[in-house]
C-alpha cells in the first residue's frame, strides 16, 4: 500500500512558517517517508469506508493536539471564525492560547482512499492520501469536530465528503469537544 500527502493536509500539518501545534522535527516529504516504511501499531476504521486510520508511535517532538477545558483554564480559550482554505465558509471555532501540551505518545494519520479523493477533486497517483493527523496520548481515535461532521454532511462542493451525519458520533462528538479543546 501507498500513502502520499494530499495537498489539502501538507499546509495544515506543514505550514511554510512553522507553527507550534504542527508536526515538528520532521518535513512532509519525511512523514509521508515514514508512513510509508514503518507499518502502523494498529489500523482503526475511519467514519467511513473510505477513511482509515494508522497509529503510529511519535517519532517527533509533536505536542498533544487537545488540552482538557478546566476551571483553572477556561480563562485561556479564545474564539473565531475561520475557514481552512480561501474554497471554504468560516466557521466558529476556538482554542487555548498560552498552554504547553504534553508531547503525543502517538500520531494517527486520517487516510482518505485513492476513490473518495478523486471525488472530491483530489486524484492521487497512490492508494491512500493523508488528509489529517491527530496527535494524542492514547492510541485512539479523537472525535472528529462537530463542524467537520457538518461540513462533510453538506456535501463536497462546501469541502466535506458526503458522509451524512450520524447523530449518535455527533452526540459523542460535543461530549469530547465539550470538554476539550485544540491550542495554538
Amino acid at each position: 500500500m501507498r500513502i502520499v500527502m494530499t495537498e489539502f493536509a501538507r499546509p495544515r500539518l506543514f505550514p511554510r512558517e512553522s507553527r507550534r501545534n504542527t508536526i515538528q522535527d520532521i518535513s512532509a516529504a519525511q512523514f509521508e517517508r515514514h508512513l510509508n516504511e514503518h507499518a502502523p501499531l494498529k489500523v482503526l476504521p475511519g467514519y467511513a469506508p473510505f477513511c482509515t486510520l494508522h497509529v503510529h508511535r511519535n517519532w517527533t517532538s509533536t505536542r498533544c493536539l487537545t488540552v482538557p477545558v478546566t476551571d483553572a483554564n477556561r480563562h485561556q480559550l479564545r474564539t473565531a471564525y475561520e475557514a481552512r482554505n480561501s474554497a471554504e465558509l468560516p466557521v466558529l471555532v476556538r482554542w487555548f492560547e498560552g498552554m504547553e501540551p504534553p508531547v503525543a505518545s502517538y500520531l494517527i494519520p486520517i487516510l482518505y482512499s485513492r476513490e473518495q479523493l478523486a471525488s472530491e477533486g483530489s486524484p492521487i497517483e497512490a492508494d491512500f492520501g493523508v488528509v489529517g493527523c491527530m496527535y494524542t496520548s492514547e492510541p485512539e481515535e479523537i472525535p472528529m469536530a462537530p463542524i467537520t461532521m457538518m461540513r462533510n454532511a453538506l456535501g463536497v462542493a462546501e469541502g466535506g465528503s458526503g458522509v451524512p451525519l450520524d447523530r449518535r458520533a455527533y452526540s459523542r462528538s460535543v461530549a469530547f469537544w465539550s470538554a476539550n479543546a485544540n491550542w495554538r
